[in-house]
Parts: structure tokens; C-alpha cells; sequence
């Protein structure tokens, strides 16, 4: 059954975004979440649902404190002009929450201290006394990431007290060589203090259930489901809640100088902006939170906070007595242009200077071309943006309306032909009938899919136009009637695509939907035309981007984050560099000809091959190398099918380490070359090879 039509109506549905840090600006890769779940959002209401998007400032914790205290002002103060700035950033990308509230308020403190006392109650808290850095100079306990030193694995100076950068060992922030506080500067000294747990250990059991999910599936998607049973292997280790004051956040009850850490209360943020909410609209607050609710619940998140959101937030809602989320979905980073943001490449780009010079329905839609329902991260390759907005939304979609409305206006007073011509229903009834497809498509998040479709049907658009060249029928005064009908056909398919368009793209569709002179557009319109009916004049609802503008933003950039790159540099330079840095990588440690002459390369045949069960990206490949067969798993699903591999051959590391996965034994490594995705290439050896044959 269709996912859209499967679920029962009405459906009442609350949906989260994860709350962004109150300590600094927006950027592109926030956006990537909050686009996604905008377009969700905005699908179900357009398919009549009730559904609540809400979201908060996460405003607690110790950096907040210490950056407040930085710039002479109270932390209060500083939330609120974050605040401020996150939501005039949301509002212009077209991010329609319906409450956008604070973590720093009387209602998540009610329900935070409630939901403590709860898991209190239910024997799920405990005292320990532990060991801690504290700063004699600040006067304060340090968090781990507000301690420095040197790496006790790989000896990097510099690192932070929870995980080293250089070789991503992870560690307590006691066993840092020469500690020093990131606070002060001062030599932190190690110091008791007791400490509140929340024993997650003894909620494996029903974690384990409940992600297993029953008749109704996991939660969660196939690699995130496989990423939480590691943890579970590993054995879940019990939460420490507590911070030492100073500390802004909410007091524990009963404990003084003790406070509730914002990893506890930030989540809790979801359910206390939708109080607030309910408390403006009189909507039934426990109808959608309590145990049993026929509401659902789904919460949108980076992979990066998958261990909260799928182990301590439904324990902590589940032994408290509230209800748990339907669905988690999460999603992968950001890069640009195939590396991460960057700040001296002037690709670490704020949502603020991404506005100053480009349109944030163009964003909209390349995020959506790239993002699906599976944890891959996406990249914003510039060049590839701007091909891509001119050709599709320019080029096709907005090149309808373009191509035919001065014909209406200039021969029939602006209206609209009362009937089409029998033919023209052909065209009409395919766009119509593609409604329920990509309706589904979008229910599933499988928004590449659903941007390709919509294109794909763009194109019938544009060929429908040029078959009938009503360019062509202007100069002939007998066909004004078929005139009339071509036009009016043509805005009727360009409505259509403005309806599959919408939730992607709320700025351009509002502007299409006062040019054609109708109500907000829906997914029940699908089933309507437009006849006899008078449109506006046409004006320009969407310019091409120029390569100046591209320019210009990373230019911008640079300047705004304080580059670092030995001066500034000019337009042409900025777009030279983004064009070479893919070119221009660090290039790896060196290693000697007796290094590179122990890897033997051979000559495979693909004897075999298959898709993996829960695995999105591998293939396991049967190879033949000559003196015998090779069991190995190649991530180059996202472009190979299984059945066209057979037969081929292909390079192979013949004699890399057996590699133990949780799928089986890899035995080797298939080479290929390309970023990834749809850009991947098999290395192939030239004709004539045999299975076994050595490269040298």
C-alpha cells in the first residue's frame, strides 16, 4: 500500500527539528535539517493533516554562561538576542514553525524537574561521588571540552578533555598529560563532588524492544538501527545529569548548587514549546504526549546526536509516563564543494550572508535534489548549484508561464480559455496522475526522487509547448481558438508543477499563486483546472543566478569570518580557488617504493554479485583471482546495480587484511576512483586481461 494513503485520516502529527545551540549563527549545514523537516511539514499540511512543527533556542549549559559573561552581559541577555537573530534566519528561509520558543523557560523548567522526579521515583537516579577537574582560578568545575593537554594516545598538545582531534582516541579528561583549563589558563586540580546518574544501563532491555519496533518496524532507519547495536555490544553506560554549579540551567530538585545537565532538559525543550503552543491555540497537550496516543511524533535530527535521541530521550520519556517517538529521522552533514566548511575558503557560509546575495527557495531546492531517506551526507558542489537552479527552476519550470502568458494578455484580456481542447487532457491527466506518486515520495523523505520526477514531468511540459509553438499560431488569425487553448493549457500544467513544487519552494509558489490569482495551493487542487479565469500580469518570478552572485558570497565569507588566507582576494581568485580545491588536497604522509611494492594489485573477475540486506551503499562481490574466489563487500551500490556487474572484471587489493563486518569477512578491496554517489567509477583493466593477472 502507498505510504501516503496507508496511514488513517485525519492524521494529527507533531514533528521537531533539534534545537540549535544558542552560542552562535546559523550556517548552511543547520539548514540542511531544517529544510528537510520544513518541506516535510509543509507536505502534510498541504494533504490537510494536523501538524505542529515546533522547535527552540538550546540556551543552557557552561558556554553559554562563560560567553555571556565575556561580553559583560547576562546570559539571559544573550539568548535573547540569539534568539532573535535564529529566527529572522528561519523566517527567511521559509522555515514555518509553529511555535519557535526557548529551552529557557517556566515551562520546560516545570516539566524537566517533573520528569527528574519521576525517574526518581521510579529508582532511576543515583548518587555517586566522583572525581573532577576544577579551575582554583574560575572557581568552577570544568566541563570536558573546557580542559586542554596533551593527548595521553598519540602525545598531539592542544586537545580537548573528551576526544583527541589528531587521532580521535577518546578518553577522560584525567588521563589529559599537562592539563590546563581552557577558562583561565591555570593548572585544573582534581576535586570530588557528587554527581546524579540516570541508570540508562537498567533500560537496555526496553530500549532494545522498542527500537526493535514490532509489527510497526524500528524507528529508526537500517543504518542508524545497525550504528545503536554496537552500543548495545558495547554495554549502555549509566548518564550523569548533574552539574556542579556555577552553571546556567535548572536547579535538581532537592539538591542545592546542583543542576540538571542541558542534554536532559534540551530535548524536554520539544514537549515544553509545544505547551506553550497549546496553551496559545488550546490545543490538548497530553492527547499528543501521553502513553497510547493516537498522535504521532517524529523528531528530525544530525546522526551526529543519534545516542540522545534514540537511547536516553525515549528512556528518559518512557520511565517518566509519557509516550515515545513514532519515527527518528536522521539525516547526514554538510559538505561543499567535497570538502567541509571551511572558513579561509570562504565556505563556512552563514544562513545571514547566504541571503545578502542569493535566494533561499535556489538552497531549498538543491537540498531537497540531493537529500532521501537515508543517512548520507549531502554536498553543495557551487558550480553544480548554479547549473542546476538556472536549468531546472528557470530553464523548465519558470520557462512555462514565461513562454505563454503574453499571449493571453495580449489576445484574450488575461483569462483563460473556459475548455481545453480534447487532446490537451492527455498532457493534463499525466501530470495529474504523478500526484500520488510523488505525495508518497515525499511521506517517505525520498525528495531526490520526487525533484527528479517533477522535472521529468517539466520536461513533458516544455515538449507539449514546443510541439504546438503558440509562438507560431500568434501570426495566424484563424488560429486564435487553438491559440487560447495551447496558453491556458500550458499555465494549467504550470499550476500543477507549482502544487508538486510547493513544499520545496513556499517563497516562489506564494509568488506564483498571486500570478495566477488563487487561494493557497493544496494537494487536493491535483484534481481541479483552471477555466475561464483571469490571471495577472506576468513579472519575473525567479532570475537566473550569475556566477558573480557565487562569487560574491564567498568573497563575503571570507571577509565575515576572518579568512586567513594572507589578504583578500579578488572575485575571479575566490571562484579560482573553489574550482581547485578538490586539486589541492593535503597530500598523505610519504611512504617508500618497498612500501608501495608489498601491495598486490590482481586482476578479478565478478563472478557473483548481490545487494546486502541493511546495507545502503555495499555490494558483495564473489571475485574470481585466478587461484581462487574472494568474498568481498564494495560501498558502490549508490551506482552499480548487482546484475551488471557479473562478468566484469575489475582491480582488486588482493592481499589487504580479511576485514571482520558485521555482514561477513571482506577478503580485499575493490578499487575505484570519483567522490562518490552517482560519481564513482570502477577501475578497469584493459581488454585482454585475465582473472589473477598481477599489475605491476
Amino acid at each position: 500500500m502507498a505510504a501516503e494513503t496507508a496511514h488513517k485520516h485525519p492524521r494529527r502529527i507533531l514533528v521537531t527539528s533539534a534545537l540549535p545551540y544558542a552560542n552562535g549563527s546559523i550556517h548552511l549545514g543547520h539548514l540542511v535539517e531544517y529544510i528537510q523537516t520544513d518541506t516535510w511539514v509543509r507536505h502534510q499540511k498541504m494533504a490537510g493533516h494536523e501538524c505542529y512543527y515546533v522547535c527552540a533556542d538550546d540556551t543552557h549549559g557552561t558556554p553559554i554562561m562563560l560567553r555571556a559573561e565575556q561580553e559583560g552581559i547576562t546570559p539571559e541577555q544573550l539568548i535573547g538576542r540569539i534568539h532573535s537573530e535564529h529566527y529572522a534566519d528561519f523566517q527567511a528561509f521559509g522555515v514555518d514553525f509553529d511555535n519557535y520558543y526557548s529551552t529557557n523557560s517556566d515551562e520546560n523548567r516545570e516539566l524537566s524537574q517533573a520528569i527528574y522526579l519521576r525517574l526518581k521515583e521510579r529508582g532511576l537516579i543515583e548518587v555517586r561521588t566522583i572525581e573532577q577537574y576544577y579551575d582554583p582560578v574560575k572557581q568552577m568545575f570544568l566541563p570536558d571540552r573546557f580542559i586542554k593537554g596533551e593527548c595521553p594516545r598519540c602525545h598531539a598538545p592542544d586537545q580537548y578533555g573528551d576526544a583527541c582531534e589528531n587521532c580521535s582516541a577518546t578518553y577522560d579528561p584525567t588521563e589529559l598529560i599537562n592539563p590546563r583549563s581552557a577558562v583561565s589558563g591555570a593548572t585544573p586540580e582534581r576535586r570530588p563532588s557528587e554527581h546524579y546518574f540516570f541508570k540508562l544501563s537498567e533500560c537496555a532491555q526496553y530500549l532494545r524492544e522498542w527500537l526493535a519496533g514490532g509489527e510497526a518496524g524500528s524507528p529508526l532507519q537500517p543504518q542508524a538501527y545497525n550504528k545503536l547495536s554496537e552500543w548495545f555490544d558495547a554495554g549502555l553506560k549509566d548518564w550523569d545529569i548533574s552539574r556542579d554549579a556555577p552553571y546556567f540551567g535548572f536547579e535538581i530538585p532537592g539538591a542545592p548548587g546542583k543542576y540538571l545537565y542541558v542534554w536532559l532538559d534540551a530535548p524536554i525543550g520539544y514537549m515544553a514549546s509545544f505547551r506553550n503552543l497549546c496553551a496559545q491555540r488550546g490545543i490538548d497537550f497530553d492527547a499528543f504526549w501521553n502513553p497510547g496516543s493516537d498522535a504521532e511524533l517524529y523528531h528530525f535530527i544530525g546522526k551526529d546526536i543519534l545516542y540522545f535521541h534514540a537511547l536516553f530521550w525515549p528512556a528518559t520519556l518512557h520511565f517518566s509516563g509519557h509516550r515515545t517517538p513514532d519515527r527518528i529521522c536522521v539525516h547526514g552533514f554538510l559538505t561543499i564543494n567535497g570538502q567541509k566548511m571551511s572558513k579561509s575558503r570562504g565556505t563556512f557560509i552563514t544562513a545571514a550572508t547566504y541571503l545578502k546575495h542569493l535566494e533561499p527557495d535556489y538552497l531549498r531546492y538543491y537540498f531537497a535534489a540531493k537529500l532521501n531517506e537515508r543517512i548520507e551526507d549531502i554536498d553543495l558542489n557551487l558550480e553544480d548549484f548554479l547549473q542546476r537552479v538556472n536549468s531546472d527552476l528557470i530553464g523548465k519550470y519558470v520557462n512555462i508561464a514565461s513562454r505563454t502568458t503574453g499571449f493571453l494578455h495580449k489576445g484574450f484580456g488575461g483569462r483563460l480559455a473556459g475548455e481545453l481542447a480534447p487532446g490537451d487532457y492527455d498532457i493534463v491527466s499525466q501530470l495529474q496522475h504523478a500526484a500520488a506518486t510523488l505525495r508518497d515520495l515525499y511521506e517517505q523523505r525520498r525528495f531526490s526522487e520526487a525533484v527528479r520526477h517533477i522535472m521529468d514531468l517539466a520536461d513533458r511540459a516544455n515538449a507539449y509547448i514546443n510541439e504546438h509553438a503558440p509562438w507560431q499560431m500568434a501570426k495566424q488569425d484563424a488560429g486564435a481558438q487553438r491559440l487560447h487553448q495551447i496558453c491556458s493549457t500550458s499555465l494549467n500544467l504550470f499550476r500543477l508543477l507549482t502544487i508538486f513544487l510547493k513544499p520545496i519552494l513556499p517563497g516562489l509558489a506564494a509568488r506564483v499563486e498571486n500570478f495566477l490569482a488563487v487561494p493557497p495551493l493544496a494537494w487536493s487542487d491535483c484534481a481541479t483546472l483552471l477555466a475561464d479565469h483571469a490571471i495577472a500580469p506576468y513579472e519575473h518570478l525567479a532570475r537566473r543566478i550569475e556566477q558573480k552572485q557565487i562569487d560574491g558570497l564567498l568573497a563575503d565569507s571570507r571577509e565575515s569570518m576572518g579568512g586567513g588566507d594572507g589578504g583578500a582576494q579578488s572575485h575571479s581568485q575566490a571562484r579560482h580557488a573553489v574550482a581547485q580545491q578538490a586539486a589541492h588536497q593535503p597530500v598523505a604522509a610519504t611512504i617508500t617504493i618497498d612500501d608501495f611494492s608489498k601491495i598486490d594489485l590482481r586482476v578479478a573477475r565478478i563472478t557473483h554479485a548481490e545487494d546486502v540486506a541493511d546495507a545502503d551503499k555495499l555490494l558483495r562481490l564473489t571475485l574470481d583471482i585466478g587461484a581462487e574466489t574472494r568474498n568481498v563487500f564494495a560501498g558502490i551500490k549508490s551506482k552499480y546495480r548487482a546484475a551488471d556487474l557479473i562478468g566484469k572484471y575489475v582491480v582488486v587489493v588482493a592481499n589487504l587484511a580479511p576485514r571482520k563486518m558485521r555482514f561477513g569477512v571482506s577478503e580485499g578491496m575493490v578499487l575505484a576512483a570519483g567522490p562518490g554517489g552517482e560519481d564513482l567509477w570502477l577501475i578497469q583493466p584493459e581488454a585482454g586481461a585475465q582473472a589473477g593477472m598481477r599489475i605491476k
